[in-house]
């Protein structure tokens, strides 16, 4: 099984992490640019958490046989601090950079104001630097915030098909399907969505445009629930083939469209994902 994780944020994890999903099969993944945990202050503290991005937790990642990339941008739940908002005049500089293969995470929170404004003017962004666009949805008004967002994404001018929406459950699913964006989900204990449930909306909804992802930060989570994805669709019967298209291909489409995806295998490493039955692995990764 070969993974690429789509949404997961690595400068939480630890270095046990990164050996554990080489060993499910993770071969390169995007690291959102999210909230801190705690308010950010200043600019300043934006940028240095941007440099690590680009920087550090790729070099990080290379060590373990993993392709690191990332997307930049003012997350929604800081764009209503006004400490926060000058970040935008920063983002284009990191843009422009390697590795950066989308903006985001953007969209909602609380559905304020000042983050319709910020959202619509990172759109723009999107657009300017030709860059697709990875979407989060608010965990509060989930169907509304999500119709808004389409509503927003409409407006920007950008081709929806450039546009992942994430976060996605059984209640929003069929609005994305209908925008023709893409379609993102996180395998996330007690607050999204599960690996069963997940590949109950394969079955309904079909393959494409299907994105999963780990979304593992510094809450409770886990950076193998995309392998552990991979093991229920074959499990209910889907092929080897469907799995590596849900767990590899899509994302890689998605991605690509940036054209910056770096996917050879790294030096020292192997591209072939071996066979893992994760056991004694998933217990040594789970925080």
């Amino acid at each position: 099984m070969r993974i690429f994780d789509p949404h997961i944020h690595m400068t939480s994890r630890t270095t046990n992490d990164y050996e554990a999903m080489y060993a499910a099969g993770v071969r390169a993944l995007v690291e959102p640019a999210f909230w801190l945990g705690q308010p950010r202050t200043s600019v300043g503290s934006f940028s240095d958490y941007f440099d690590a991005l680009i920087g550090w937790e790729r070099f990080r990642a290379a060590q373990f046989g993993i392709r690191h990339h990332c997307t930049i941008a003012l997350n929604p739940k800081e764009a209503n601090d006004p400490r926060c908002v000058e970040v935008l005049d920063v983002l284009p500089r990191y843009l422009a950079k390697d590795g950066v293969v989308a903006v985001g995470e953007v969209g909602y929170d609380s559905m304020t104001p000042e983050e319709d404004d910020v959202f619509a003017r990172q759109l723009a962004m999107a657009v300017e630097h030709d860059l697709p666009v990875l979407v989060h949805t608010p965990h509060r008004d989930k169907l509304e915030g999500t119709k808004r967002t389409l509503d927003v994404v409409r407006e920007s001018g950008l081709p929806m098909e450039r546009v992942v929406v994430d976060h996605l459950n059984e209640v929003t699913v069929g609005l994305v399907k209908d925008s023709g964006c893409w379609m993102g989900f996180s395998i996330y204990p007690d607050t999204k969505m599960d690996e069963h449930r997940m590949v109950a909306i394969l079955r309904e909804y079909g393959l494409d445009k299907m994105i999963v992802n780990s979304a593992a930060d510094w809450g409770r989570s886990d950076p193998l629930k995309t392998f552990m994805t991979g093991q229920a669709m074959l499990a209910d019967g889907f092929e080897q083939s469907d799995v590596d298209k849900v767990l590899w291909e899509n994302p890689v489409e998605f991605y690509g469209q940036s054209g910056r995806l770096t996917l050879d295998p790294l030096p020292g490493f192997t591209g072939e994902a071996q066979e893992f039955s994760g056991n004694s692995v998933l217990r040594g990764a789970r925080k």
